[in-house]
């Protein structure tokens, strides 16, 4: 969710885990507490190595950073350089 207003509907259809998408510090920490530990509660959107802390300060169970992946660089891995040796 990226917003408060649809943890009520969750929680009452039976959630057991709540993503909370590209809220600010203020508004996660207001969803955490309406949740109120009758879900768990994953922040997603934004999250860097960086502010991993801060998010995992206003109580979330889980993070998702997907800066580990689409912001990693490459490697190339392939065979084209291979060198036989006999």
């Amino acid at each position: 969710m990226r917003d408060l207003s649809g943890i009520g509907e969750a929680l009452e259809a039976g959630a057991d885990i709540i993503m909370l998408d590209n809220m600010d510090h203020g508004t996660m920490a207001r969803a955490v507490r309406l949740v109120g530990g009758r879900a768990q509660t994953e922040a997603s959107g934004n999250v860097t190595v960086e502010n991993a802390a801060s998010y995992a300060d206003l109580g979330v169970d889980f993070l998702s950073c997907g800066a580990l992946t689409h912001s990693a660089g490459i490697l190339d891995l392939s065979l084209k350089h291979l060198e036989v040796i006999d």
